[in-house]
């Protein structure tokens, strides 16, 4: 089943092309990796997803829904869209759990039991429970990193958008962020991840996009993308990487 689709999206900042015509579709359970050279717009790709940045032109549907449109309302779209960032975005002056039940109490309207033993189990399921009334600065970066991740599932999204989540991380830290992701890609979370980590997206991904310039170049299974890449510039990127 389709969950999202971009027609002919573009993205420009000024006169800066970023995005140049993206049409893509995402069904229901898959992993899509986005890997390309930086400045590519990958990161600008998935940030219109959710309409963090307004597309220049174009369409994105989402659950067979037009969410361009002017009327469309954005915030109800981000509750159905999960988002981890680069950099944890996680509020220092509240705990863990604070952290993780303020949106579900803000804007699904849950009461604060619910929440917490939402979050409480949320927090099991990577690990964490024994950090639930910690701030964030007394935890590790890769530990921030999943508090993230429990963050945005706790709105029960359809669909989780990773955008470089483990680029800030000490190296030590990334396999415990990519363990995360790679239980949610093996419970059937639709996931798009920007990312660099090529090992992940070899063995993780359903498909994997290409991009350079504004465009996707190549859209292929993990297994054709990395032994036989039919665009050259994927082939020369990859040669570079791996």
């Amino acid at each position: 089943m389709e969950l999202i689709r971009t027609v002919d999206l573009h993205k420009s900042f000024g006169k800066l092309q970023v995005l140049k015509g993206i049409s893509v579709s995402v069904d229901k359970g898959e992993v899509v990796v986005i890997v390309g050279p930086s400045g590519s717009g990958k990161s600008t790709f998935l940030r219109c997803l959710n309409l963090l940045e307004r597309p220049s032109a174009g369409d994105i549907v989402f659950k067979g829904v037009s969410i361009t449109a002017k009327a469309h309302d954005i915030d109800a779209q981000r509750e159905k869209m999960g988002m981890v960032f680069q950099h944890f975005n996680l509020f220092p002056h509240m705990t863990v759990l604070q952290n993780i039940t303020l949106a579900p109490i803000q804007l699904k309207k849950q009461g604060a039991d619910e929440a917490r033993e939402s979050a409480v189990k949320l927090l099991k399921r990577v690990g964490l429970v024994e950090k639930a009334d910690a701030f964030p600065a007394q935890l590790s970066g890769g530990q921030k990193q999943r508090i993230a991740i429990v963050r945005a599932l706790a709105m029960n999204p359809d669909v989780m958008l990773f955008d470089e989540p483990t680029s800030a991380l000490d190296p030590e830290m990334i396999g415990e962020v990519l363990d995360v992701m790679r239980d949610l890609a093996a419970e059937g979370m639709t996931m798009l991840v920007v990312s660099h980590e090529m090992r992940f997206a070899r063995h993780v991904a359903t498909r994997v996009l290409f991009m350079d310039e504004g465009l996707i170049l190549e859209d292929s299974p993990p297994e054709k993308m990395f032994s036989s890449p039919s665009h050259p510039r994927t082939a020369e990127f990859l040669k570079k990487v791996l």
